[in-house]
C-alpha cells in the first residue's frame, strides 16, 4: 500500500495524510504552490504534441492497460479509498471498478471517428475535425475522488491532451497519486500527467494559466461558481459538475419494503458525502407516517465505525469541519420544529444515520446541501404538489421516483429538471457510458460519460480544400 504514496516535497512543504476513522497518520505526500502549477504546466505543453501525433491505438493502449491495472491491483487502491477517504470496502471497490470501465470507455474514445464531412455550396471538400485542445486542468474534491478524477484525466488523455490535475490534499493517495502510478505502469510518457494537492490557491492558478485550455472542475456549488467566474475572464471553457440536493419522490403505489431500502441508501452510502445523495425524502401522505418509521429502524440498526477494521455500513465524515456543518443544519433544522426520529448524535467523526420529519421547506437541512448522513421528510398529498416540491431547489442533479406504475414515473419526471432522472431506484447512480451532469446550480449540464467527453475535450475545426486556387473578382 505504501508504495502510492509520493512523498516527493512540492513547493508548499509536506503534508500528512491522515485517517479520519482514526486520526492516525497514514504517511505524508507533496503539497503543491501556485510555482509547482506554472512549471507543471510548462511541462504538459511541452510534451502535449507528441503525445497528440501518438497512433490512437497507442493511446487506447495505455488506457486498456491501465483499465486492467485498476483490476488487478484494485486491493492496494481499495485499501487507501478505505483509510484515506473514509469509504466502507463496498464503495471503495465501486471506485476501482469504475475507474477501470473509465479507462475502458476512455479507450474505445480514441477509436472514435474524429469529425464529419460536411456539405457545401462550392467545389470543395468540407470537414470538421475535432482536435485536442492542448492542455486540460481537472480539479477533483474528497468523497469519491477515484472515480471524479478518472472520469476527466482518462478522456482528456484519449483524445491527444495533457493534464494537470489538482486532487483534494485529503485524498491526494487514492484520488491522485494512485491513479498516477498505475497509468506511469500503463505507459503513459513523462510530462503528460502531473498531479498537485493544494489548496485553493493551487486552484485559481491552474484557471488562470495560460496553457490551460479546458478547466473539468467537481466540487460544491460556491466554489463552482468562483471557478466559472475565474475561467471566464480567462475565455476558457470549464465543465461544471457541482452539488446537488437530490429529491427522492414516493408515490403511494410503491412497495414500501423498497422504497425504505432504495431511500437508507440514497441518504445514508458513504455518510451521505455524495452529490448525488437524496437530500429530500418528498413521499405521499397516506404513506409518510409508514415510510418514516420504517426508514428510522433501517437507519438505527446501521453499523457505524472504522470501516478498515469493523463490518459497518457507514465510516467517518472526512473531517470534523464537515461534521460541525452536518451537526449546525440538523440541530437546526430540529430547532425549526422539525422532528428528529432518529440519529442526530456523533461519536468523533462517526454521525449516526439521521431521519427528520415533519420538515419545513425553508428549514436549513432541507433546502441546503448537507452532505451528510440526514433524511428530511415532506409530505405531499398530489402529483402536482410533488412537482411543485421536486423542482423548487436551486439544484438539478439527480431524481428518483418510486412506483408500482414506471410510465407513471416517466410521466412525471418530464415535469422535475434535472440532468439525471431514474425511476423505481435511488438517486446515486454512476456509469462511465452515460453521460453525467446537472442543471441550474447544479452544474452546466452533461460534461462527463459517454458521448459527451469527445465534446468536452475537444475542438471543433471547419478545413476545405479545393484542387485549385478558388478564382476570386478582385
Amino acid at each position: 500500500m505504501t508504495e502510492l504514496l509520493d512523498p516527493r516535497p512540492l513547493g508548499a512543504g509536506l503534508r500528512d495524510v491522515v485517517e479520519p476513522a482514526t486520526g492516525a497518520v497514514l504517511g505524508r505526500v507533496g503539497l503543491a504552490s501556485t510555482a509547482d502549477v506554472d512549471r507543471a504546466c510548462r511541462e504538459a505543453a511541452a510534451a502535449q504534441p507528441a503525445w497528440a501525433a501518438t497512433s490512437f491505438e497507442e493511446r487506447a493502449g495505455v488506457l486498456r492497460r491501465a483499465g486492467a491495472l485498476f483490476e488487478s491491483r484494485a486491493a492496494d487502491v481499495d485499501e487507501w479509498l478505505v483509510r484515506e477517504a473514509g469509504s466502507v470496502p463496498a464503495k471503495a471497490a465501486v471506485e476501482t471498478h469504475v475507474a477501470a470501465q473509465e479507462c475502458y470507455e476512455a479507450a474505445a474514445l480514441a477509436f472514435r471517428p474524429l469529425g464529419d464531412i460536411l456539405p457545401s455550396a462550392l467545389p470543395r471538400l468540407s470537414l470538421a475535425r475535432r482536435s485536442p485542445v492542448g492542455v486540460v486542468g481537472v480539479i477533483a474534491p474528497f468523497n469519491f475522488p477515484l472515480i471524479l478524477a478518472i472520469r476527466a484525466v482518462a478522456p482528456a488523455l484519449a483524445v491527444g491532451n495533457a493534464v494537470v490535475f489538482k486532487p483534494d490534499p485529503r485524498t491526494a493517495v487514492g484520488g491522485g497519486f494512485a491513479l498516477a502510478a498505475l497509468l506511469r505502469e500503463a505507459g503513459l510518457p513523462d510530462g503528460l500527467l502531473h498531479v498537485l494537492p493544494g489548496g485553493a490557491d493551487v486552484g485559481a492558478a491552474l484557471v488562470a494559466h495560460p496553457a490551460t485550455r479546458v478547466i473539468a472542475f467537481t466540487g460544491s456549488t460556491g466554489a463552482g461558481r468562483a471557478v466559472a467566474e475565474l475561467a471566464g475572464r480567462h475565455l476558457k471553457r470549464v465543465h461544471l459538475e457541482l452539488g446537488g440536493n437530490s429529491a427522492l419522490v414516493v408515490l403511494p403505489d410503491a412497495d414500501l419494503d423498497l422504497a425504505v431500502s432504495a431511500g437508507a441508501w440514497s441518504s445514508y452510502l458513504h455518510s451521505g458525502q455524495i452529490c448525488m445523495t437524496a437530500g429530500r425524502h418528498l413521499v405521499h401522505a397516506s404513506v409518510a407516517d409508514e415510510y418514516v418509521e420504517r426508514l428510522a429502524a433501517h437507519a438505527d440498526a446501521l453499523p457505524v465505525g472504522d470501516p478498515f477494521t469493523g463490518k459497518v455500513a457507514l465510516g467517518p465524515l472526512i473531517d470534523a469541519g464537515q461534521r460541525d456543518r452536518v451537526h449546525r443544519l440538523v440541530e437546526a433544522t430540529v430547532g425549526d420544529g422539525s422532528r428528529l426520529v432518529a440519529g442526530g448524535t456523533y461519536d468523533r467523526l462517526f454521525y449516526r444515520p439521521t431521519v427528520l420529519d415533519r420538515v419545513r421547506v425553508n428549514a436549513p437541512a432541507y433546502r441546503e446541501e448537507v452532505f451528510g448522513p440526514v433524511a428530511p421528510v415532506v409530505r405531499f398529498s398530489s402529483e402536482d404538489e410533488a412537482v411543485a416540491l421536486a423542482a423548487d431547489s436551486e439544484y438539478g442533479l439527480s431524481l428518483g421516483i418510486l412506483t408500482g406504475d414506471p410510465m407513471r414515473g416517466l410521466a412525471l419526471a418530464e415535469r422535475i429538471p434535472t440532468g439525471i432522472v431514474h425511476v423505481n431506484d435511488q438517486t446515486v447512480n454512476d456509469e462511465a457510458v452515460a453521460p453525467f451532469g446537472g442543471v441550474r446550480g447544479s452544474g452546466t449540464g452533461a460534461r462527463a460519460g459517454g458521448g459527451s467527453n469527445a465534446d468536452a475535450y475537444t475542438d471543433l475545426r471547419w478545413i476545405t480544400v479545393r484542387g485549385t486556387i478558388a478564382p476570386y473578382p478582385f
